[in-house]
């Protein structure tokens, strides 16, 4: 075994707490190199946010970034340039989970679901998901949420799973919906429940073990997770680089030793977000807004 490889085993196999930062860094970057399974897209470039159209250009540009690292790409949209995510991701060789984005507007809604069924129909799409946290934000009641996943399943004519994403717990409160999907797409996020980043994993773990429960036996994919390197505590959860670089090594270890299905948030920082979740919201990526990697 190298010294390099000698390194990188010791590091990864003692507590991560003990770790230098420059060891952390170190740590991530052999991580990053040896891939993971997903990815979620981070299109919006510094001025932009949703509602912007999307060019092309930028969206390849981010791809190809990605492309070395991750075997999945999620993407959040079907409209504004979004449908050309898992265009070119299958282009560059990368598997999709695409999502039709769901809110309160009946026309918006209407275009998104249309260009859900399109980009599955025309081969674009390994997983559909219809609506992202649409119960958790109250954009929809059930029955309407249901009445869209039955019009994906019924328009589509390829034999791709259909699910709807949301909190890990909304899959236990909410059966009629748990029942009505293939495959149960759940968000975890210690961070946001306050959790220490020290048992943050510990705490994933049990997200996505009710979320299995309440799959009862159906797949369950891990559709967003990860920590901010920068902005204000929440509870005992502290942003910071050295906590985002140690949630993010964990994160990647326990996909591989377990064989979970993982899309980390995010691929790269947007400042857009702060609009809805505060300073943390621009501090997510593995890159920064200018496209760089942070650690």
């Amino acid at each position: 075994m190298s010294l390099r490889k000698e390194k990188i085993l010791a590091l990864t196999n003692k507590n991560l707490n003990e770790s230098s930062i420059s060891d952390l860094r170190f740590v991530f970057k052999e991580v990053l190199k040896s891939g993971m399974h997903g990815l979620c897209s981070s299109p919006y470039e510094e001025g932009q946010e949703p509602g912007d159209q999307l060019s092309e250009e930028q969206v390849r540009r981010r791809l190809e970034k990605m492309k070395p690292y991750t075997k999945w790409i999620r993407s959040f949209s079907c409209t504004e340039g979004n449908e050309l995510i898992p265009k070119i991701a299958q282009e560059l060789g990368i598997k999709t989970l695409v999502g039709a984005w769901l809110g309160d507007d009946p026309e918006i809604n209407k275009k998104e679901i249309a260009g859900l069924i399109e980009l599955v129909n025309n081969g674009y799409v390994d997983v559909a998901a219809v609506g992202n946290e649409v119960m958790y934000r109250g954009d929809l009641s059930e029955d309407e949420l249901l009445q869209f996943i039955s019009e994906v399943k019924e328009g589509i004519k390829v034999d791709v799973p259909v699910g709807y994403v949301d909190a890990y717990y909304e899959f236990s409160e909410r059966p009629a919906i748990t029942e009505a999907c293939d495959i149960i797409l759940a968000n975890c996020y210690p961070f946001w429940e306050g959790c220490s980043q020290e048992y943050s994993l510990l705490y994933m773990k049990d997200m996505y073990n009710r979320a299995k429960r309440a799959g009862n036996g159906k797949k369950v994919i891990i559709t967003e997770t990860g920590w901010p390197s920068e902005g204000t505590n929440l509870g005992g959860a502290i942003p910071s680089e050295e906590n985002a670089i140690k949630y993010f090594i964990n994160t990647q270890e326990w996909s591989k030793e377990e064989d979970i299905d993982i899309f980390y948030f995010s691929s790269f920082d947007e400042s857009w977000k702060v609009g809805d979740e505060g300073d943390v919201g621009a501090y997510w990526g593995i890159w920064d807004k200018e496209e760089q990697l942070k650690y």
